[in-house]
């Protein structure tokens, strides 16, 4: 027909991507996207975090991270003042830098330079968390879309030196990134507390610089307002879902990267988003240590958090029309949820396992698929690479069964 919608697969990338406020808008680790009245807002650069800050030497090749009990060191500081005074050179700020052509003041046109280099300008500040140390160099945790794009990283300290950071990986999904520095600089390390022990209505503190480095080491005080949260957000790898912890301590643009501490002075968070609306106050969110250590680890290791992959662009059937879901996709009027397959990637996975696109995927071994999200989050958390997963789908409006074994993207 002259007027019918057409469902024309728009080509992604596999890692691309509730209801309730949360779910009027997502968050961009770009910036803000509003949504209705409402926008997430990821506090795009700026914060110094901390935790229990005890200085240690480690070997400089090991990952591995130590969590610190919290009722060990809590018995002992419980004092959120003295906690936040003995991490304070822990914190630093995230300075990245991006290349930027210099303009000829007569034609306009970018300048012939003798190094043929072009100038390089702050293209955002955020914080950062020291929580390594090593003989020669030492290790930052911060968040992901703060390093996202640079060209040059540096590290600016708690005495006001900045120097220049190596980005040793990135995970966009997870909005982390770890930098190395020389340990030459390094005077106090920050140790991870058991975010899992976190108590509702548990006194916590953030510490960074809002709104640039000239309000370095700024704390922010408040409790945990929430434990478990999931929000939707939209990230240069795809949609995802965050697990959080909600805090109504103020979270401020440049708080990104920081550490959310407990009374022990331990990071048990690492400060990424929040709610940004004139009738919204008090809720931000934290990456939980016990999600971000094992990112972390890995991050140190390869450089990159290797996930399953099946070479696949997914888009939600909740956001098609009625008419492209009964005419294109041929599906019954009881399926309205599920993942449709809108790129194929030749000779993937997906590819040799028989999956075209159009097709539905309603479940995956014996997890019901909702969504694009809910299917990376059990391929991503539930599976696991050489993993053979049966997923349930609806092609042409009948439904059967595809099996594929998962494989690393790059394999």
């Amino acid at each position: 027909m002259e007027n019918e919608e057409r469902y024309t697969p728009t080509p992604q990338p596999e890692k691309k991507g509730k209801d309730g406020l949360i779910k009027t808008a997502a968050a961009s680790f770009t910036g803000m996207l509003a949504g209705g009245t409402m926008m997430f807002y990821m506090a795009p650069a700026l914060l110094e975090t901390n935790p229990t800050t005890i200085e240690t030497t480690s070997s400089d090749t090991s990952s591995e991270i130590t969590v610190q009990p919290t009722s060990t060191i809590a018995s002992s500081q419980t004092d959120l003042v003295s906690a936040i005074d003995s991490i304070d050179e822990a914190v630093v700020g995230v300075v990245k830098l991006q290349a930027q052509d210099q303009m000829s003041l007569f034609g306009g046109q970018p300048m012939e330079t003798a190094d043929e280099t072009a100038e390089e300008t702050e293209a955002g500040t955020g914080s950062g968390v020291i929580f390594k140390k090593g003989k020669d160099v030492s290790y930052i945790v911060t968040n992901n879309h703060v390093v996202e794009g640079a060209d040059t990283v540096e590290v600016a300290l708690a005495s006001g030196e900045r120097v220049d950071a190596d980005v040793i990986g990135t995970d966009a999904l997870t909005d982390l990134a770890v930098l190395k520095i020389s340990s030459d600089h390094v005077t106090e390390v920050a140790n991870f507390g058991d975010s899992e022990a976190l108590k509702l209505g548990e006194q916590v503190a953030a510490i960074g610089n809002p709104l640039g480095l000239d309000l370095s080491s700024s704390v922010t005080e408040g409790i945990v307002s929430g434990i478990d949260r999931s929000v939707p957000v939209t990230t240069s790898a795809g949609e995802w879902e965050l697990n959080v912890i909600q805090t109504d301590a103020a979270i401020n643009p440049g708080n990104s990267g920081g550490a959310l501490i407990n009374s022990a002075g331990q990071v048990i968070g690492i400060n990424s988003l929040k709610i940004a609306d004139d009738g919204v106050e008090g809720l931000g969110f934290a990456i939980p240590a016990e999600d971000a250590i094992p990112v972390i680890e890995e991050l140190m290791t390869n450089g990159e958090v290797e996930r399953p992959y099946l070479g696949v662009g997914l888009e939600d059937v909740s956001a098609l029309s009625r008419q492209v879901v009964q005419n294109q996709l041929s599906l019954p009027e009881t399926v309205t949820e599920g993942t449709v397959i809108s790129q194929v990637e030749t000779g993937s996975v997906a590819a040799k396992a028989g999956f075209k696109a159009g097709d539905v995927v309603v479940k995956a071994d014996d997890t019901d698929i909702t969504s694009t999200a809910d299917f990376r989050k059990y391929l991503y958390n539930e599976a696991e690479i050489g993993d053979m997963v049966t997923m349930t789908i609806y092609r042409d409006g009948q439904q059967q069964t595809i099996s594929a074994t998962l494989s690393a993207q790059n394999e």
